[in-house]
């Protein structure tokens, strides 16, 4: 009986053996197998099919870019950025201009929600008027990238702004420089725009800051901005008469600084020169004109914004947490950086002006893959 059981015990113990071999082998032969050149690929094709997936996703997206107004060249550049960049992700962009009414803008917003537009971009908006409509595009699962609207309360948005008070300070430091800060100065700007106010900050900084520097004039409206300006600057250049009155002008906008620059122009006053915010090729171009009075310009490349601003919006499709601020950093030119023997536009001013042109920010290795698929 004994005998019996030792037996049975020894044949357990080989049986147990054998299975706990038969295990590591089958081990070895999945571990070999997960190694091999053909598993590898096929892992290989797995990750390339969900970034294929990925673009395929994002392809095809309708995009609404509703805008406060689209006036002027720096106007027409953003959207050329927001367009292009669009239109390398494989998507349709439809641009909704206000014509300068908040109520209008408040219209288009509800029609791109009503219309289930993929995408909605907002350029120089209002939070009072535009927070009702944007909610409802959150609630409609419908991403909101904004530019320079002032909605940096709404949880969800991502703002992208240009640093308005440093560009601000860049050309107003710039003024009391040339002037020895000191003198008559003309402002010409408006209120009731995100950017403006965050300028004006600074503008009073530095007339708290520089007590010989006296504001005669300040003036500006955003409906017909060039025309209004030229006309306003006429009247104060006949209150101001003679050479010296009037050292300078801020323009806090390009629009304000070309119907001013106008105005000096025709009125042969050489001696007052203009410090503005904001570069287009058409900006550069009257810089660079030595009889022009518009002498230097802080600025952010509008191509660029419009570009940064799609890539968020997409990072936003993709499912990203996408910051709720971005600032983009300006850039001073004067014209003394500027060559004088050929013509400069926004796309090789990053030759003569550091730091000038294409940014990185807001992209990604899949929108890059995006781009590539999309190009095909």
């Amino acid at each position: 009986m004994a005998k019996r059981k030792q037996t049975a015990a020894v044949l357990s113990l080989i049986l147990a053996l054998v299975l706990v071999l038969a295990a590591c082998g089958k081990k070895e032969e999945n571990n070999a197998a997960a190694s091999s050149p053909a598993a590898s690929a096929a892992s290989s094709a797995s990750a390339s099919a969900s970034g294929a997936s990925d673009a395929d996703a994002l392809k095809g997206k309708k995009i609404a870019l509703i805008m406060r107004f689209n006036t002027g060249t720096f106007s027409a550049q953003y959207v050329d950025g927001v367009k292009k960049q669009v239109a390398k992700y494989g998507g349709e962009v439809t641009v909704m201009a206000s014509d300068n009414d908040l109520n209008k803008m408040s219209a288009n917003l509800d029609s791109a929600v009503a219309q289930k537009f993929d995408g909605i971009l907002l350029d120089h908006g209002d939070a009072g008027a535009l927070t009702a409509g944007v909610n409802k595009a959150l609630e409609a699962k419908i991403p909101v990238v904004a530019f320079d609207s002032g909605l940096n309360g709404i949880e969800g948005v991502t703002n992208l702004a240009q640093d308005d008070q440093k560009m601000a300070e860049m050309t107003l430091g710039e003024l009391a420089k040339q002037t020895g800060a000191k003198g008559n100065i003309v402002k010409v700007w408006v209120a009731g725009f995100p950017p403006m106010e965050s300028r004006q900050i600074s503008y009073k900084k530095f007339l708290e800051q520089n007590p010989n520097i006296k504001e005669v004039a300040a003036f500006g409206d955003a409906s017909n901005p060039q025309l209004d300006t030229q006309n306003k600057m006429e009247a104060v250049l006949k209150q101001y008469p003679n050479k010296g009155d009037i050292a300078a002008v801020f323009a806090s906008w390009d629009e304000f600084a070309k119907g001013a620059a106008n105005a000096i122009k025709q009125a042969g006053r050489d001696d007052i020169k203009i410090y503005g915010i904001d570069l287009s090729d058409e900006d550069l171009k009257m810089i660079q004109d030595p009889t022009s009075p518009w002498v230097a310009s802080a600025a952010v490349d509008p191509t660029s914004i419009g570009t940064v601003q799609v890539r968020y919006l997409y990072q936003k499709l993709h499912g990203d947490q996408t910051e709720a601020t971005v600032q983009l950093a300006p850039v001073f030119v004067t014209r003394d950086m500027l060559p004088k023997d050929k013509a400069v536009t926004t796309a090789d001013l990053a030759q003569y002006v550091e730091g000038w042109g294409q940014s990185d920010a807001g992209n990604t290795d899949y929108l890059k893959a995006l781009e590539a698929a999309a190009g095909k």
